[in-house]
This record gives C-alpha cells, structure tokens and sequence, in this order.
C-alpha cells in the first residue's frame, strides 16, 4: 500500500475550535440535541444563517424547548444582538410558547500562571419585545 502525502501537516500548533464549535459541544454537554444550520455559500464566498440570525438548531427531549443559537465572540455579542433583533423572523419565532433563542458570546481570557488559554461562555436570551 502506498501513502499519498499531499502538503505539510503542521503537529505543533492546534487549530482553534469556531464559536460555533463550542457552543455546540457545550449544549450537548447540557442534554440539548443540536444541528448545524449555518451553510457556506461557494457561489457568493459567505456564510448564510439559518433565516438570516441562526448558527444551530436545537430541542431539548425532556424540556420539551426548541432553540436557536446564534454564536459569536464576545465582543462581537450587542452587533449580533442588534441583528436579531431587526430579524422579521426572529421576531415571529419568538412569538411561539416553547421556543427560546439565545446569542453566545465566547471569549478567551488567560489565566495568572497557565499557559493555556480558557474560554468563557456568555450566554444572553433574546426575549419577545
């Protein structure tokens, strides 16, 4: 059998996970059964939401609650939230019983002492105006 190398692999630097990765394993670590939604579009080279604001779709089996999440860094969070709240369709999504939509801002921060960086969640809930 033979190998076919195609490029370098680089061994010593990992690739940081997205926001989007994170959020993901983080709700599966609470018990919610998440899908990616957000699509890359060849054509025109950009990112499309679910709708135009969602990264994931999620339910919760034992809640009874569907969910979208969109995810960013933190700094980035009041823009996002600004445009969901614009979103016609967010709007009416929330006008629902049961549904929830959350925006997840991650950050990473250094800690005295470690030389590998944490990340921290900020979660924050859009609520029906």
């Amino acid at each position: 059998m033979t190998k076919v190398i195609i490029g370098k692999i680089k061994r010593n630097r990992r690739q940081s996970k997205s926001p989007t990765q994170r959020s993901l394993a983080h709700l599966r670590k609470e018990g919610w059964t998440v899908a990616i939604v957000e699509k890359f579009n060849p054509h025109i080279k950009i990112r499309q939401d679910l709708w135009g604001f969602g990264d994931l779709f999620c339910f919760h089996p034992l809640r009874g609650i569907d969910m979208i999440v969109q995810t960013t860094t933190s700094s980035n969070m009041a823009g996002r939230i600004e445009k969901v709240r614009e979103n016609a369709t967010a709007v009416l999504w929330l006008t629902v019983p049961l549904h929830r939509l959350e925006v997840h801002g991650w950050a990473k921060r250094f800690e005295r002492g470690k030389k590998r960086p944490t990340y921290e969640l900020r979660r924050e809930e859009i609520k029906p105006v």
